[in-house]
C-alpha cells in the first residue's frame, strides 16, 4: 500500500480508511490478529480485511456494515491525527495549481506540521519528484518520518528538524517551488530564494493575519520576487430547494385558456402551465446560500523568482 500507488487488495501493515458515512470515518493500521471496534460491531483484521479488495463492504459483528477504502491524501486530510492546525483540500488545491507543480517537481516546505499538505505534494510530484520538508519541533518531525515510512512514500520525501528561518532548507538552487507555513515567513524569504532554481521558481506563504502578509510581501519585494499577489479562498455552499410562489392575477383565466387553447376536460392538458395557473401557484427550483458558511482560514501569498 502506498499513498501514491494504488493497491487492489488489503495487506498486513496497510493503512486503510474505515468508512461508516460521509461524516464518520477513521484510519486503521491493518495487522494480523487485531480487531477494531465500531458502533456496528467488531472488525477482525485477519478474516474481515486482509486479502479483501479495497472498496469492499465488510459486515461487522453486530450485523452492521462499513466500507474499507484505499487511503488518499484527501481522505488522510479528513482523518489524520492533528498535531497542529492543518490545511484542507480547498486551500491545498489552489496551492498545487498556483505553484505549477507536476510529476518531477522539487518542492521545499516548512513546516511539516501534521503532514496534510505534505501528502498532497508528494502525490503530485511522484514518481520522480521530491519533497524537502522542514519541521522545527523534533517530536513532530520524528512522527512525520514515521508516517511517511508507514505510507510507503519515504523515498519521495526528506524530513529535516531545524529552524528554517536560521538554517534554511538544506538545499540550494534546486527547488521548483517553496511553501511556507510558519509564524514569521518574512524571515525565511532569503532562504527560500536560495533554495529555488536559478529563475522562474514559485513561492507561496500561508498566513492567518493580514499583518503577516504585509511584512511577507515587503520581504519578497526586497529579495526581488515579482508577480506578488494574495488570495483568500472562501467556500460558499448553495442550498437547492423547491419553492412555491403565487402567480399574480394578470387577467381572467378563461380568456387565458381560450387564447392558449387549453381544454380543462382534456386530461392531456392537466400537466400544462395553464393547469398551474388555475391553481394560483407555480413551483420551481431555487438556489440560496446557507446562512452560515465556512469563514476565514488564511491568506495565500504567491510570487515568482525573477
Amino acid at each position: 500500500m502506498s499513498f501514491v500507488e494504488y493497491g487492489d487488495t488489503i495487506k498486513d501493515g496497510d493503512t486503510a480508511i474505515v468508512f461508516l458515512g460521509h461524516e464518520s470515518m477513521f484510519p486503521v493500521k491493518v495487522q494480523h490478529g487485531t480487531v477494531t471496534q465500531t458502533k456496528y460491531g467488531v472488525i477482525r483484521h485477519s478474516t474481515d480485511l486482509i486479502g479483501k479488495k479495497y472498496g469492499s463492504k465488510v459486515t461487522c459483528s453486530k450485523g452492521g456494515w462499513v466500507f474499507i477504502l484505499h487511503p488518499t491524501p484527501e481522505l488522510w486530510t479528513m482523518n489524520l491525527p492533528h498535531r497542529t492546525q492543518i490545511l484542507y483540500s480547498t486551500d491545498i488545491s489552489i496551492i498545487t495549481m498556483m505553484l505549477e507543480l507536476k510529476p518531477g517537481s522539487i518542492v521545499c516546505e516548512s513546516g511539516t506540521g501534521s503532514g496534510s499538505l505534505s501528502h498532497a505534494l508528494i502525490r503530485t510530484v511522484a514518481p520522480t519528484g521530491h519533497l524537502y520538508t522542514v519541521e522545527f519541533h523534533q517530536q513532530r518531525a520524528e512522527k512525520a518520518r514515521e508516517e511517511f515510512r508507514e505510507h510507503g512514500v519515504e523515498h519521495l520525501v526528506t524530513v529535516t528538524n531545524q529552524d528554517v528561518c536560521k538554517n534554511g532548507f538544506g538545499v540550494s538552487n534546486v527547488a521548483d517551488a517553496v511553501f511556507l507555513d510558519i509564524p514569521s515567513p518574512w524571515e525565511a524569504i532569503g532562504h527560500a530564494k536560495s533554495a529555488l532554481k536559478a529563475e522562474g521558481g514559485r513561492i507561496c506563504s500561508f498566513s492567518p493575519c493580514i499583518e503577516q502578509v504585509q511584512r511577507t510581501c515587503l520581504a519578497m519585494e526586497e529579495y526581488g520576487f515579482t508577480e506578488i499577489n494574495t488570495l483568500e479562498i472562501l467556500l460558499r455552499v448553495y442550498n437547492v430547494r423547491t419553492i412555491s410562489l403565487q402567480i399574480p392575477d394578470l387577467g381572467k383565466a378563461a380568456e387565458d385558456n381560450s387564447s392558449t387553447g387549453f381544454d380543462s376536460s382534456n386530461p392531456s392538458d392537466q400537466g400544462s402551465p395553464c393547469a398551474n395557473l388555475q391553481q394560483g401557484t407555480v413551483q420551481f427550483k431555487s438556489g440560496v446560500p446557507l446562512r452560515e458558511v465556512v469563514g476565514h482560514t488564511g491568506y495565500l501569498t504567491f510570487a515568482t523568482k525573477s
